[in-house]
């Protein structure tokens, strides 16, 4: 079946780019969690529980609430998410802590696929989740799962990319994928769109 790379997001350097249009951008001094916070409100996204995330979590809110949007999301949408360093940003928050009082609200966030439940409760989405840790984004990888659950009809549309977050530094590559759209989903154009943002 011909599915197509429907639209896709960059998040990084604080800027965010909806189809390499740039659509938000502040000073790369602010703080991250500011420059979270102002995303979020510039969006006019109303999700409560967005503020109480770790940052991974805010950044696919982020990045598929722009891919959603004006959009109908099948239930049976898959998510197919990868980064290197797994949840390892809030890992260390979590050993910080470890010295004082416990914070569940930040345990909760010590696996990495959290994101993915974070994205699918705010969306209802059902669909198969799979969360891969390599060494650098692998857009064979990435091509090679979504395009398997789409040819088992697994699902009928997939978000899949790189979402990476570590030592205040961050980047993230999301895409739909569905019928619709001018460019087909590829590894090759999967590879081309990520590193445009990233060379």
């Amino acid at each position: 079946m011909n599915y197509k790379i429907t639209a896709f997001v960059h998040i990084k350097d604080h800027r965010i780019y909806l189809n390499n249009r740039l659509v938000f951008s502040k000073e790369r001094s602010l703080p991250l969690q500011e420059f979270l916070k102002r995303a979020y409100k510039a969006q006019e996204i109303s999700w409560p529980k967005f503020h109480k995330m770790d940052s991974l979590s805010k950044m696919g809110i982020l990045a598929t609430e722009l891919l959603f949007s004006n959009r109908k999301i099948p239930e049976d949408t898959a998510l197919v998410f990868s980064n290197s360093s797994s949840s390892l940003g809030t890992d260390e928050v979590h050993q910080n802590s470890m010295n004082q009082v416990v914070s569940p609200s930040v345990f909760v966030y010590t696996l990495p696929n959290i994101v993915m439940g974070e994205v699918c409760i705010k969306n209802k989405i059902y669909g198969e989740n799979s969360f891969f840790i390599t060494e650098k984004f692998n857009p064979g990888l990435i091509w090679e799962y979504s395009q398997s659950l789409l040819d088992s009809l697994a699902a009928s549309a997939i978000v899949c990319g790189w979402i990476e977050w570590k030592n205040a530094e961050y980047d993230v590559f999301l895409c739909l994928v569905t019928r619709e759209g001018s460019q087909t989903f590829s590894a090759e154009n999967l590879e081309a769109l990520y590193y445009f943002e990233n060379e």
